[in-house]
């Protein structure tokens, strides 16, 4: 793309690589992004989502997962990208082991270039990205002051390093999701960090029930199913656990995901 093609954010063609123009622009939008959610009662599910969608749109990378602490200090898979990235996430989960596990016990960003050449270190999860179509990973973790509360996944299907400028960027999203959970209100009340985290896990469970009724039902793919949903709350103004939950017990019919409020 040259610099007279480069035009706005909303013309931007996700399938070509973004120039150094439209990328800053797309970091600029993703930050205002993630800062528009934080009201007084913010959507913890829908921030992390967006996290993710961003990371996958701004910083040339097919799939990003992210993974937050549950109670008992194990990882949960939150939000994903795709399907794909999720089966990965849920390898590594079952496995104990992998690139996101590591940067969450070591505090530090791991980067994996060439999955396959560094098979021997995390076999189970190294099979099930290679599977996948995954090549390279790179995960840093969610932290704040020495608290680590989750990691952020980002896969590519190409072998090679991830470029620093665009590991920065990962980051500086990854930190600014976190400040959003690790307010200072928070930080002194911390039983309400834990009830906002275990909200983002416990959502999860009816949020993939509500994706599996979808996806039957209108004869979807899943992540087509949660984009339905996620719309749905967005348009009526309803969280989405609230919405997956209405689906789950039947007070919300499928129907309604594609009749207009």
């Amino acid at each position: 793309m040259t610099d007279n093609e480069t035009t706005t954010v909303e013309q931007h063609d996700e399938s070509s690589p973004v120039s150094d123009m439209s990328r800053e622009m797309l970091l600029s939008a993703a930050f205002v992004k993630l800062a528009d959610t934080l009201v007084d009662d913010f959507d913890i599910v829908d921030l992390l989502q967006t996290l993710v969608e961003e990371c996958k749109r701004i910083l040339n990378i097919e799939a990003a997962g992210l993974m937050l602490t549950n109670q008992n200090e194990q990882l949960e898979l939150v939000a994903s990208t795709s399907e794909e990235a999720e089966l990965v996430e849920i390898m590594q989960i079952n496995a104990s082991a992998g690139p996101c596990v590591d940067a969450y016990t070591s505090g530090d960003p791991i980067a994996v270039p060439d999955i396959a050449a560094g098979s021997t270190r995390w076999p189970a999860f190294s099979s099930a990205a290679l599977d996948q179509g995954f090549q390279s990973v790179y995960a840093t973790p969610m932290k704040l002051r020495g608290r680590v509360i989750g990691t952020l996944n980002l896969l590519s299907t190409t072998i090679g390093a991830m470029a620093e400028r665009d590991a920065s960027a990962a980051r500086a999203l990854a930190d600014a999701a976190t400040i959003a959970i690790l307010q200072e209100r928070l930080l002194r009340e911390t039983t309400i960090v834990t009830e906002q985290l275990n909200h983002a896990l416990e959502s999860r469970i009816f949020i993939e029930q509500a994706k599996g009724a979808i996806a039957q039902t209108y004869s979807v793919s899943m992540d087509e199913a949660f984009q339905l949903l996620r719309d749905y709350a967005r348009r009526n103004n309803r969280r989405l656990q609230v919405v997956a939950a209405g689906i789950a017990d039947r007070s919300i019919a499928v129907s309604e995901l594609t009749t207009r409020a």
